[in-house]
């Protein structure tokens, strides 16, 4: 099969059609786009194609018919009209001053003008745009498209100094008004960026735009599918684990079609080994300190609810930490339900393993650990899971709990937050991308943490004895007997209570009990001593006589009546 050339960080929808790059069709999607409306905006997560898609639409109004030959556009679109486009791009640079936007957008606007062989006579920003779609209109005869690109940029580029992101959101909203003021001369206005900012705040009377966001129709109108993945990309995926690609890479979803990143699997593609691609791309410091500023209970990022209004905004002065982690793109959806009408409710969860390991890691440095522990610490308890020392748990979580320094505590306030503990507990498994569930429900309640392992459940079980009188935690698990759920794989259960003490900020109470697997009763048994705690090998059981595990292998000789 032959290979075309990757067009990684490539933008520019002309340079992927002329130089043999590989290209998505996302070209039905515009039109559909262009004969359904006028007025669309779409927060999507940073490289996701988000300025392709722009300048396709670009290339599309403008009628550059060549660009589009063996695509879907090229025998639906009238290539007779041309449409003057205005695109403004916040995509480039860092600003970090309201004069540096200022600048900024006086360079964008002067080359509008000299593109469109137009001469404005306003001097203030808002005034020039105003004048330059009108008059272009007059010009062309046509009405005017306007393609705003990282709108939201320089807000974003200063969220951690609220004022001068005030001041950014201030010139926007001066800019961006004009728009629904030249309505009678624009055919069409599409808006991207990361996050939804309030229309209040920032559009004000640009209250026509079609938010298409979590529209399922629109879901993959940026990334890439699965069927692309395997058609457009298929001469790429020779020698590479397919359903790992769709573990690691695959499951970005906006109410519709599942979507993977473009960064990533070009990157995949190009050096043939997986790693953390597009989370490397940007350090979520900001996202990391608001959750913990928030006490936000990181196992809850495995399965997190929401309404569509704390999912889809935010404003400078009110950030809601659910709304950041879905429009940033660390966490996705899930589901979507309806349990009272028009009442919407969003599950949330992580798009896939990069991300969930990926974060869990940064939220664990965030949280007080040092770098070469923590990596340290991890290797260790790979080893604890595959010999299944799992009394050697409670070692490891010691040590590391007793690693962070007192003066993090002092300074951070999270570290008094009964959900820390067990939070630090979560990430250092949920970093290792292990099958873990939160909060698993059963008959008799909400178990707080199990882990699949190696043919092996871990049932665990979270007291803070500040709470709780020591001793409860393993007791718990037990008279509520929630290893029932789970008796039915055949499988050994471990339970384990883990008690924290925020006084001593340690582990003060460990308890482990192995549930024997019950033997089969139509078969002899022969009972062999179990070496280095190992549970390997098909079928065989394991059961314990005065703690004392064996492993029990079935022969093939019926019992005797």
């Amino acid at each position: 099969m032959k290979r075309n050339r990757l067009p990684i960080g490539i933008q520019t929808f002309s340079i992927i059609r002329e130089e043999g790059y590989y290209y998505v069709d996302k070209t039905a999607i515009a039109l559909q786009l262009i004969e359904k409306g006028t007025h669309y905006f779409l927060s999507r997560p940073r490289r996701f194609g988000k300025s392709l898609f722009l300048d396709t639409l670009k290339e599309l109004f403008e009628g550059n018919a060549l660009l589009f030959k063996g695509l879907v556009a090229e025998t639906r679109w009238n290539w007779e009209i041309k449409y003057p486009v205005i695109k403004i791009s916040f995509g480039g640079g860092v600003l970090k001053s309201r004069a540096e936007l200022d600048e900024r957008v006086h360079e964008i606007l002067r080359d509008n003008e000299k593109r469109l062989k137009i001469v404005c006579e306003y001097k203030t920003h808002p005034g020039c745009l105003s004048e330059l779609i009108e008059r272009t209109h007059e010009a062309t005869g046509q009405r005017v498209v306007v393609l705003v690109d990282e709108y939201d940029k320089p807000i974003l580029d200063n969220i951690t100094d609220r004022e001068t992101a005030r001041a950014m959101r201030d010139g926007l909203r001066n800019l961006y008004s004009v728009i629904k003021d030249s309505d009678a001369h624009v055919k069409f206005v599409f808006l991207t960026g990361v996050s939804k900012f309030s229309k209040v705040n920032l559009f004000s009377g640009l209250n026509n735009l079609e938010d298409i966001t979590i529209s399922p129709t629109y879901s993959a109108i940026c990334g890439y599918t699965e069927a692309d993945v395997d058609t457009v990309f298929a001469p790429e995926l020779e020698g590479l684990n397919r359903e790992e690609i769709r573990h690691w890479y695959n499951g970005y979803n906006w109410t519709g079609e599942a979507v993977y990143n473009p960064f990533d699997l070009l990157l995949l593609f190009r050096n043939r080994a997986f790693q953390p691609y597009w989370f490397e791309t940007g350090t979520p410091t900001f996202l990391v300190d608001l959750l913990a500023e928030n006490k936000f209970f990181t196992p809850d990022l495995e399965r997190l609810q929401s309404s569509e209004t704390l999912l889809s905004t935010f404003d400078v002065d009110r950030i809601a930490p659910e709304a950041l982690l879905f429009q940033t793109g660390y966490l996705t959806i899930h589901a979507v339900n309806q349990p009272l009408l028009g009442k919407w409710v969003y599950t949330l969860g992580y798009p896939n393993h990069e991300v969930e390991s990926s974060l869990n890691n940064a939220l664990l440095s965030a949280y007080g650990a040092n770098e070469r522990a923590l990596f340290d610490a991890q290797l260790r308890l790979i080893d604890i899971l595959i010999a299944n020392d799992h009394l050697a748990f409670k070692e490891l979580f010691q040590a590391f709990f007793a690693s962070i320094p007192h003066d993090w505590h002092r300074k951070n306030p999270i570290a008094e937050y009964e959900g820390y503990y067990a939070s630090i507990f979560y990430s250092y498994f949920a970093a290792l991308g292990l099958d873990i569930t939160v909060e698993d429900t059963t008959n008799k309640g909400r178990i707080d943490m199990s882990v699949r392992f190696r043919n092996r459940i871990y049932l665990f079980e979270f007291k803070v004895v500040e709470l709780t009188p020591e001793g409860r935690a393993l007791a718990q698990l037990k008279a509520k007997d929630y290893a029932a759920k789970y008796r039915a794989d055949g499988q050994p259960i471990i339970l384990i209570g883990v008690e924290f003490s925020k006084e001593t900020r340690n582990i003060v109470g460990f308890e482990v009990e192995v549930e024997p697997i019950p033997l089969p009763i139509s078969r002899r048994q022969k009972l062999l001593p179990l070496q280095g705690g190992g549970w390997e090998g098909d079928g065989e059981s394991v059961i314990q006589v005065n703690s004392i595990s064996y492993k029990c292998r079935a022969t093939l000789t019926p019992s005797p009546p």
